[in-house]
C-alpha cells in the first residue's frame, strides 16, 4: 500500500490533476482546504482508465498537464492522501510551473504505477467529471474515510470497487 513511504518532514505541496483538483473531495479527506494554485505539470499526459471515473498521469514528451498545487500539506495529511491513491500510484517528486507567476516548483505527485496499462486512453475531462460523477466519488470518497484506520478497513481501490460495482475479473 502507498502508505508505506516514508514521507519528507513537511509542510508538503502536491500538484493534483483529477478528482483532488475538487475542493469538495479534497475537504472529505483533510477537513480542510489548504490553500493551492493553479499549476502545469510539462512531458506529462493525463489519461482516462477504462472502469474508473478518475484520471492517470505517465510520462509523455511534449505533453502538458493542467491542475493545481495544494500547498502546505502536513505529513498526517500527506500519507492520508497516500492511502487515497492506494496502490494504483506512486508518489514522486516532479517540477512544476504555477501559472499565475510562472514560479518553477518542486511538488510531489501520484502517477499510475503501470505504465504498460492496456486500460489508458484519450484524455480525461475535469468538468466532465464534475457533471458526470463527483456527486458519487464525494459519497464513495465519505465511506473510505468513515472506515480508514479501523482493523482490517478496505483499501480505497476495495472501496471504491465496491462502491461502483466493478468486478475487477471481468474486462470491463
Amino acid at each position: 500500500m502507498a502508505a508505506a513511504i516514508s514521507p519528507a518532514v513537511g509542510p508538503h505541496n502536491v500538484f493534483v490533476y483529477g478528482s483532488l483538483m475538487a475542493d469538495e473531495v479534497v475537504h472529505v479527506l483533510l477537513t480542510r482546504v489548504p490553500p493551492s494554485s493553479p499549476a502545469l505539470l510539462p512531458n506529462f499526459h493525463r489519461f482516462s482508465v477504462k472502469g474508473r471515473v478518475y484520471p492517470a498521469i505517465l510520462p509523455v514528451e511534449n505533453k502538458t498537464v493542467t491542475g493545481k498545487v495544494i500547498k502546505g500539506l502536513t505529513d498526517d495529511e500527506l500519507v492520508i492522501l497516500d492511502n487515497f491513491e492506494d496502490v494504483e500510484y506512486v508518489r514522486r517528486s516532479v517540477e512544476i510551473s504555477l501559472l499565475d507567476t510562472s514560479e518553477k516548483m518542486l511538488a510531489e505527485t501520484y502517477i499510475w504505477s503501470n505504465a504498460e496499462d492496456p486500460d489508458l486512453y484519450g484524455e480525461w475531462d475535469f468538468e466532465e467529471w464534475q457533471r458526470l460523477h463527483m456527486k458519487d466519488f464525494l459519497a464513495m470518497t465519505k465511506g473510505f474515510m468513515d472506515v480508514l484506520g479501523e482493523p482490517d478497513s478496505a483499501t480505497r481501490v476495495e472501496t471504491y470497487e465496491t462502491f461502483y460495482k466493478v468486478d475487477s475479473s471481468s474486462d470491463v
